[in-house]
């Protein structure tokens, strides 16, 4: 994104898509360690956009046991997509702190809706020690953190691949996968059918990180 030096930071501080509580304090840790002059003092300018609203367990309905607080993570995706949006509209790059991962889909779906208006494409580089590609159907847990970037390429729950109600949100073919190390069995086939490209941790030792990365980055690049 083409935002110069201007940067948005906003709290995504959900937990329910996961088996732990505690991530949704990242947020607030993060800013309690003084990211903000942290960023300003490397030359950005940062704007603190607060947090978007999300939904604590000891409120909220677990709904189908196959997507634990879908509902509730969906209407954090939501608002948190407009804020990207809204964000990159503005010329700012947004930077989003979880959080669960599940708060990916609302972030990269601003975005790719932010592009989208402009008849562009995007790529996705997904660094991560699991490809997040389970559907409800295949998750042994129901965990919505584990299904983020299956979302993002249309397959999974309505509610989070139809935010601003079209999908995919990024063509599987611009999405590449660095330093996977654990995939569930019942996941591996949506990954190999899904035709994004996954380099493990062991390409990443074999490799190295920075042949790696420029092979990631032109795949993600192609035709956006």
């Amino acid at each position: 994104m083409a935002a110069g030096k201007k940067l948005a930071l906003i709290g995504a501080p959900l937990d329910l898509g996961a088996g732990r509580r505690g991530v949704d304090m990242g947020p607030s840790a993060l800013r309690v360690a003084n990211l903000n002059a942290r960023l300003a003092a490397l030359g950005y300018d940062v704007d603190d956009l607060g947090n978007v609203r999300a939904d604590q367990q000891e409120s909220s309905r677990p709904g189908p046991p196959n997507a634990r607080y879908l509902r509730h993570i969906a209407a954090t995706c939501k608002e948190l997509a407009a804020k990207v949006e809204r964000a990159a509209a503005q010329g700012k790059f947004p930077i989003v702190l979880g959080g669960d991962h599940s708060v990916a889909v609302g972030a990269v779906s601003g975005v790719a809706a932010h592009y989208r208006k402009k008849r562009r494409a995007i790529g996705l580089i997904w660094m991560d020690a699991h490809t997040d590609m389970n559907t409800p159907e295949t998750s042994p847990s129901g965990n919505v953190h584990g299904m983020p970037l299956a979302c993002l390429c249309g397959a999974g729950p309505r509610p989070l691949t139809h935010l601003y109600g079209y999908a995919p949100k990024v063509n599987p073919a611009n999405v590449v996968l660095v330093g996977i190390r654990d995939v569930d069995l019942t996941e591996r086939p949506i990954v190999k059918q899904s035709g994004v490209t996954v380099f493990t941790m062991r390409d990443v030792d074999e490799r190295g990180m920075r042949a790696v990365m420029q092979e990631a980055i032109h795949i993600a690049s192609l035709g956006t």
